[in-house]
């Protein structure tokens, strides 16, 4: 097999169709990556954020017998066990709560305000039954929040758009495999006549799948190279306005080095696979002819 004719047919290719084609697949892909590793981190981060936060509300009796009644919850939960930290809410930090609704009226002495109590517990249901058995006799009317529980549905929501970014990823790539498959059937139906005369020359299967792979790999090289950086310079231009949300949930959606590291290796691995399925296509069509 001469030089030449590997030249030949390795510049058998289909234009710029199929490199466009898979260059918006792995686009799509990237983006689709970065997008389920935010929102893993996103959720990751609101869990370590409100898992074992209890807050204690003590709504009934004046300001004088709230804050008595609050005194006596602190010191009853900061000895109950599986309670890390017992915080009351001072009235100038629930002013300051308040104030972006009530305005000045936030501070005033006479405002109906319920004695808050934030409390850290060691995620469990039993705990939180403890701590309504403690406050309850104090104040019959009081409510219990807990922000885990409160927010399940939520972080089941960022779980179910985590597994759909994956399955989008997971359909790209099989939907470019699929395209490789496709182009490389129709480049061995092309070039039928040449590849029987490299065999008559001399030429193995393998050589003839090498040259396959080889082009396929530069052309998978090339859309990686067109749409992977545009797919990175869209997730930077993303992250910037999240961080300038002032969102806290948005806040927590950030790809970090082992999410960086994914959307990277992602495009180079695309590559390695388009190169691999044209191989093994070629590899397998010609077996079944001889």
């Amino acid at each position: 097999m001469t030089a030449a004719t590997a030249r030949l047919l390795d510049t058998a290719r289909d234009g710029w169709t199929m490199t466009g084609v898979l260059a918006v697949m792995i686009f799509l892909a990237v983006l689709a990556t970065a997008s389920g590793v935010g929102t893993a981190t996103a959720g990751r981060a609101l869990g370590a954020a409100i898992e074992g936060q209890v807050t204690v509300q003590l709504v009934s009796g004046d300001a004088a017998t709230r804050a008595r009644r609050a005194t006596q919850a602190v010191a009853a939960l900061r000895r109950l066990p599986g309670v890390s930290r017992v915080t009351p809410v001072s009235r100038v930090e629930l002013a300051r709560l308040l104030g972006p609704w009530l305005g000045s009226a936030a501070g005033e002495d006479d405002l109906p305000v319920p004695a808050l109590i934030d409390v850290t517990v060691v995620p469990s249901g039993e705990v939180v039954g403890k701590i309504r058995r403690i406050v309850a006799p104090l104040d019959p009317a009081m409510r219990i929040d807990a922000h885990g529980l409160a927010l399940e549905g939520t972080r089941a929501l960022l779980k179910t758009v985590t597994l759909l970014a994956a399955a989008i990823v997971a359909l790209m790539i099989a939907a470019g495999m699929a395209m490789v498959l496709l182009a490389t059937r129709a480049g061995l139906t092309a070039h039928q006549l040449s590849i029987e005369v490299m065999h008559r020359l001399g030429a193995t299967d393998g050589q003839v799948a090498t040259l396959f792979c080889r082009r396929m790999a530069r052309d998978a090289a090339l859309a990686a190279v067109i749409g992977a950086p545009t797919a990175w310079g869209v997730i930077l231009l993303l992250g910037q306005a999240v961080a300038g949300s002032g969102a806290q949930l948005l806040g927590g959606m950030t790809l970090g080095r082992a999410g960086w590291g994914v959307a990277i290796a992602l495009p180079i691995a695309f590559v390695a696979l388009a190169a691999l399925v044209a191989y093994l296509a070629v590899r397998r069509a010609l077996g079944r002819l001889t």
